[in-house]
């Protein structure tokens, strides 16, 4: 495949790599692009095609501004825990600002020169929260709790690539978000393109990605493509059960041009408190939100949190793979709704999730979202899916 050797370069932050190509070439459904009356008119390709000009995409220098809507129909308290000024609030830690893009709409600059220079900077409201990768320096300041996060990149100048540790945490970019969905594409996947568009100006073709199988909450995932550079410009993941997306990420303004150098400069403000170290992280004492549900007062050991074992089986594939979890705890939803002395704000996140459910398991209540669902049974035990409350109630049921 033409595709081979342009990503073994080190551009593989921002291209797909070739592995992912080949995969999905013997499951991708050969259907060309036909243009659609509303975007531009583009040469047509198959989803094969479309796929390797993805992969070898040699595009490592960018700027611009991208927008992140995001609408799992969480209840009103579990929203406000991932929402500005809740659990993952005021704080310079990049997991937690990472866990705020769980919910709402947020607006970010973006630039990127090579594996070793990028940056996100969040602008929502009138704060603003950077994250900068420079070199051997990953930097992180919230201008509203005036807090900087500091560490060290012990991959800086080994080159990028899948196990760049750094790239875990920019992975908020329609680039990488859609590296990551092309890398799970396989035969449980139909693959096919469809309309074109236009994002940020730009035209680009549209790859699709629609489970095989029954019982997914997922109905398709789009991927715009820069049709001239091969870029992923934009990512769409859209309900099984209609209506707007549940996860609808771009760019809505993108130069390929190469940022000027002290666009990636950083020094901690005078007053600013400075944190060390992924270890130093939140010793604050605080909660904060990319676990947000597995600290929540009363629920860390359901979900396999500090109180429990967190025992985790895979079970099916694709699509409608579900995760069974044995807390090791014990304990189970009855147990917390008959506790006089668990916090009410548990009791109070339980019910307002949803109803209950019952089977050859026993008995349990389904935690539902637009894309994930969560059966905790009353024996303690957690399963948890990207498919319907029935597939759930199932898969408890065959391996009770």
């Amino acid at each position: 495949m033409a595709a081979n050797t342009k990503t073994s370069r080190k551009v593989a932050r921002y291209a797909v790599p070739v592995a992912v190509a080949g995969v999905a070439a013997a499951t991708v459904a050969m259907v060309p692009a036909f243009a659609n009356a509303g975007g531009p008119d583009l040469p047509k390709l198959t989803a094969q095609q479309l796929i390797e000009k993805v992969a070898a995409s040699d595009v490592e220098q960018l700027s611009g501004t991208a927008k992140i809507s995001t609408d799992l129909g969480l209840p009103k308290i579990a929203s406000g825990l991932l929402g500005g000024g809740g659990i993952a609030g005021g704080s310079a830690n990049p997991e937690d600002k990472v866990a705020q893009l769980a919910n709402g709409t947020h607006t970010f600059r973006v630039a990127a020169d090579g594996p070793d220079r990028q940056k996100l900077t969040f602008l929502d409201g009138k704060d603003e929260y950077s994250l900068i990768h420079n070199g051997a320096d990953v930097w992180g300041y919230d201008s509203k709790s005036n807090e900087v996060f500091h560490e060290k990149d012990p991959q800086s100048g080994k080159g990028a690539g899948k196990d760049h540790k750094t790239a875990d945490r920019l992975a908020a970019s329609p680039q990488q978000m859609a590296e990551e969905i092309l890398k799970a594409a396989g035969p449980t996947t139909d693959v096919s393109v469809g309309d074109t568009a236009q994002v940020a100006g730009r035209d680009a073709y549209q790859l699709v990605l629609k489970p095989k199988q029954s019982g997914s909450t997922v109905g398709s995932v789009q991927i715009a493509v820069d049709a001239k550079n091969g870029v992923p410009l934009r990512v769409q993941l859209l309900s099984a059960q209609g209506g707007k997306p549940i996860v609808d990420a771009g760019f809505t303004k993108v130069d390929f041009a190469k940022p000027s150098t002290d666009t990636f400069a950083f020094t901690p403000p005078k007053g600013a408190k400075l944190t060390e170290g992924a270890d130093g992280a939140g010793r604050d004492g605080k909660d904060h939100g990319f676990k947000a549900l597995e600290s929540f007062p009363g629920l860390d050991g359901l979900m396999g949190g500090a109180n429990g074992k967190g025992d985790a089986k895979v079970l099916g594939e694709g699509w409608s793979t579900v995760a069974r979890i044995d807390s090791g705890s014990g304990k189970g939803l009855k147990d917390i709704e008959n506790d006089k002395n668990a916090p009410k704000e548990a009791k109070q996140f339980l019910d307002s999730l949803g109803g209950k459910v019952s089977g050859k398991f026993g008995e349990g209540r389904v935690l539902s979202t637009r894309l994930i669902n969560v059966l905790v049974t009353d024996d303690g035990k957690v399963y948890v899916g990207a498919v319907t409350k029935d597939e759930l109630v199932k898969a408890a049921d065959a391996n009770k």
